[in-house]
């Protein structure tokens, strides 16, 4: 203990909120370091911990689907922030969205308050000789990544990564807009999204709208990235494409994407739209609503006078407007292990989005499994690699095993897990159920051992 100090832990962010306070609970004194608001990022507005920059939707709830799984492996896991997101829930169908400042005011009063955590306000600048634990995130600061370079002996890999708009709910027409969730009998009243339909003619009209729309330039990124795209790291990641590069695809893209009207009546015309804009509400109060799959590129310019052709917002009034930024991660196949620990010096874990873990459910995850492994290493125990067939286990093997010639960040899925061992084919929905089932009780199991 160097200072009074047992554990570093580098980085505000979810992983580096839900490490810390996992470390804490375990009895370790914690130096928590975040640069914000010291230094800002230019996608951050506050400097709370775990503020959500991007969606305020943590994913499904389902439990046949893998982000269901992984929050009721959290739940088993006893995870801090997956609580604190619960405690701030707002309504948003079968998925787990939030008011972000409340979750974010929630999370930093819960780190101030505690007595075990120290926290630094100041950018990084080296890593401690003791137990640290690095969860800089997508944002990480250009002298930090250095230090990464020189502690990896590479060069960071580099995406760019996009955000959606949000808007006023006073300023959407109503006469247009309708509310309701996904395969819910509702009337225009009800519902946890607000709808924005599409005819044929209106839809294909707003994709050569938006296919031509300019964007803003990314230059200012460019020396940022520029050892990253020599070493043939792609433009864009998969998972968050801007919705102007998606349409580019084809005519028909967003209407098998994000505008894909599956499961909903519009009740001014007892129809099924063509296509449709679904807004998630945004904050507690229900003022704000994001554009769900919306996240762009476009100028701001451009974005108020293409997203005002969508039908029922003509009028509508931009509180935030969708823009790009830089994400960052390491290359985390050949140098973790899934233990999360850093191979070439074990006492460093790495955590969140700057291992490729893609989502916040998937960062809060590997958050709380360095928090957990750091506690275990302190007190000469050995770190803990959970089960395979765990959404959280698999993450973490993929991350470290994957081919780095292909390695792209990785969200909640169920491809990633072993394959069941059947007798007979089953339905997609059933085998989902089974990967459930065998993820909660394999873990259930694991943690009795421990």
């Amino acid at each position: 203990m160097k200072n009074g100090i047992d554990l570093t832990v580098i980085g505000g962010g979810l992983a580096g909120s839900e490490a810390a306070l996992q470390a804490a609970k375990y009895g370790l004194k914690v130096q928590l370091v975040e640069m914000r608001p010291v230094v800002t990022t230019g996608v951050h507005l506050t400097s709370h911990f775990s503020e959500l920059v991007c969606s305020n939707s943590f994913g499904s709830y389902l439990t046949d689907r893998a982000p269901g799984v992984l929050k009721t492996e959290l739940r088993q896991l006893g995870s801090i922030l997956l609580e604190c997101a619960e405690r701030t829930a707002l309504p948003a169908g079968r998925a787990l969205a939030v008011d972000r400042n409340l979750y974010s005011q929630l999370v930093t009063e819960l780190i101030s308050s505690n007595p075990r955590i120290n926290v630094i306000r100041e950018e990084a600048r080296s890593i401690p000789d003791g137990p640290t634990i690095i969860a800089t995130g997508p944002l990480t600061s250009p002298d930090f990544s250095e230090v990464l370079i020189k502690l990896t002996g590479e060069d960071s890999l580099h995406f760019y990564d996009a955000i959606a708009p949000i808007v006023n709910f006073d300023s959407i027409d109503f006469n247009v807009a309708f509310k309701a969730s996904r395969y819910q009998d509702t009337d225009s009243t009800s519902g946890d999204y607000v709808n924005l339909p599409f005819s044929e003619t209106e839809y294909y009209q707003f994709v050569e709208l938006l296919t031509s729309a300019n964007r803003i330039s990314l230059k200012s990124f460019e020396q940022d990235i520029e050892k990253g795209v020599q070493a043939g790291a792609r433009e864009f990641f998969e998972g968050c494409l801007p919705i102007e590069v998606l349409a580019k695809r084809g005519r028909d893209s967003l209407a098998f994407g994000p505008m894909r009207p599956v499961g909903l009546i519009d009740p001014h015309t007892n129809k099924r739209p063509f296509a449709v804009l679904q807004l998630r509400q945004d904050n507690l109060i229900g003022n704000l609503y994001n554009m769900v799959g919306f996240q762009t590129n476009l100028t701001f310019e451009e974005q108020k006078r293409v997203f005002r052709k969508i039908p029922g917002l003509a009028h509508v009034e931009f509180e935030r407007f969708g823009q790009m930024h830089r994400n960052t991660y390491i290359s985390s196949p050949k140098l973790l292990s899934p233990t999360l620990q850093f191979l070439k010096r074990p006492n460093i874990f790495f955590a969140g989005q700057i291992t490729g873990v893609e989502g916040y459910a998937g960062n809060i995850a590997t958050g709380l499994l360095a928090g957990w492994n750091s506690a275990r290493l302190i007190n000469n125990l050995p770190p803990l690699a959970l089960p395979e067939t765990t959404i959280l286990g698999a993450l973490c093997c993929y991350i470290t095993q994957a081919d780095l010639s292909d390695f792209q960040p990785m969200k909640a899925n169920f491809g990633i897990l072993p394959p069941l061992m059947l007798d007979q084919k089953i339905g997609k929905r059933d085998r989902a159920k089974k990967y459930s089932d065998r993820s909660y009780l394999d873990l259930e199991l694991f943690l009795k051992t421990i």
